[in-house]
């Protein structure tokens, strides 16, 4: 990435000269956010085995004292209310997922329409601890199981105001929350890019109408307590944006705002405490029918009832030790690599990583192709991939227990490590090849198999440049 670019006296500036830098920037802003969204969200077991809950609940209710009568009925309310937050907490968490991705294709209609092609692939964060590109003041981001800390982390990213902390040199267009950062493009839009004859409208984006952005899927939806299904994110707060002037380029980067920090301000507390206040005030939403919280407000939510539910358990059981976590979180390792699993889980992470990687290959692809080609490559690709190859690799990781070095017995974590193609065969191939290894000790990914084989075949970037008219899909 290229160096920052300060104006005099210390003011940040987007320009002309530095554009193309500052909404590469932005892309690698939001891929950064994906991995560490994903892991969180796989470390939850969003339907705990209510009725061991509820025996465990029952035998901690007794040794307090409580009558049988009274704690029979107790232990079914408290192992419901782990069966819903579970719930809730993993549909919250990848409705932000969604988001992001959404995010990341605004920002790449932008580049795409002003400066030229996105770079996405082999651009999520090398190693963990992360830190979001440019951020003052920089904050490390894990790879972390479920809980009150990852979610404060979560609040950092998405915070509507600046967070306090040392100001580092920057390694890229420094800004103190990802809301100033686009309201710096925004500004530079307006200023250097305002006539239609400066974008570039027919160049490939991802663009409305073609069923590539679908507000909700099958994991952002839960059961509330009477049981009735739940949506977490709205229609109307947002959808992709056809960038073709000024004005949708600004559409575009606005809605990427109002999805993440809202539209009200919301903040931490002056000490940098959790604010857990009532949200349901206009800025806490990110649609105008007030149906969906904005990622910050989503984040803070959780955070508040994590908390509330930590302090009612522990007060029902007598027990200021008990950790609810412990009913629904998986123990996942913190930052893993490939490198610190045995071998046969080696093998389920190397495909794992690679079918992640695929992903942003295709994606990329997108803005090379348009019409059918990209369509195939969107829905028999992208959308195959994250809702039910990636998905359940990650899902069938956890499920997997190693002893690390420490001698602690834990399951592992998807490491989400960018994965090197090789030129000998194309990343389809490789990703076959990866499989075909580790089915050999993982047989109960077996299933996934014929998913993988109908996965379009897309090659690695230049993507036959040279003759555009060339299909890339076999």
């Amino acid at each position: 990435m290229k160096k920052n670019t300060l104006l005099l006296g210390g003011a940040r500036a987007v320009n002309p000269d530095n554009m193309a830098q500052a909404l590469q920037q932005a892309i690698e802003i939001e891929i950064a956010t994906i991995p560490t969204y994903l892991y969180t969200y796989y470390s939850i077991n969003r339907t705990p085995d209510q009725s061991a809950i509820q025996a465990a609940m029952l035998k901690g209710l007794l040794k307090t004292g409580m009558p049988k009568e009274d704690a029979e009925p107790k232990a079914l309310e408290l192992s419901a209310m782990i069966m819903v937050y579970a719930n809730k907490a993993g549909a919250v968490i990848m409705s932000v997922v969604v988001e992001e991705m959404l995010h990341m294709a605004l920002s790449s209609n932008v580049k795409q329409a002003i400066v030229g092609m996105p770079d996405l692939v082999d651009k999520s964060p090398g190693e963990w601890p992360a830190y979001l590109p440019g951020h003052e003041p920089p904050f490390p981001i894990n790879l972390a199981s479920f809980s009150l800390d990852q979610l404060y982390t979560f609040l950092q990213i998405e915070s509507p105001k600046p967070i306090t902390g040392k100001r580092d040199k920057a390694t890229a267009i420094p800004y103190v929350t990802i809301g100033e950062f686009y309201g710096m493009i925004e500004k530079a839009i307006k200023k250097f890019y305002p006539n239609d004859d400066q974008y570039n409208t027919k160049a490939a984006q991802l663009t409305p109408g073609r069923g590539y952005y679908a507000h909700n899927n099958i994991n952002t939806n839960y059961y509330n307590k009477v049981h009735k299904p739940q949506e977490v994110n709205a229609n109307d707060s947002g959808d992709l944006v056809h960038v073709v002037d000024c004005n949708s380029a600004l559409k575009a980067l606005k809605e990427i705002v109002d999805q993440g920090e809202g539209a009200g301000g919301n903040k931490l507390n002056p000490d940098g405490s959790v604010n857990c206040r009532n949200l349901n005030e206009p800025g806490d939403f990110d649609d105008p029918k007030h149906k969906e919280l904005a990622h910050f407000d989503k984040f803070n939510l959780l955070y508040c009832e994590l908390t509330a539910l930590q302090k009612h358990f522990q007060e029902s059981l007598k027990d200021p030790s008990f950790d609810v976590k412990s009913l629904f979180v998986i123990d996942v390792p913190l930052n893993p690599t490939t490198a610190d699993y045995p071998a046969p889980v080696q093998d389920l992470s190397n495909l794992t990583n690679a079918v992640y990687s695929y992903v942003f290959i295709m994606t990329e692809a997108c803005y090379r192709k348009a019409g059918n080609t990209q369509f195939e490559i969107f829905m028999m690709g992208i959308h195959k991939t994250m809702l039910w190859i990636l998905s359940s690799l990650c899902s069938e990781m956890v499920t997997v227990s190693y002893i690390g070095s420490d001698g602690v017995t834990r399951m592992a974590g998807p490491t989400f490590e960018n994965w090197e193609f090789n030129a000998a065969s194309s990343p389809k191939q490789q990703v076959i090849a990866l499989y075909n290894q580790a089915v050999g000790s993982n047989s109960s990914i077996s299933y996934i198999g014929p998913r993988i084989l109908d996965l379009p075949d897309v090659p690695v970037a230049p993507y036959q440049e040279e003759d555009p008219g060339k299909p890339i899909l076999d």
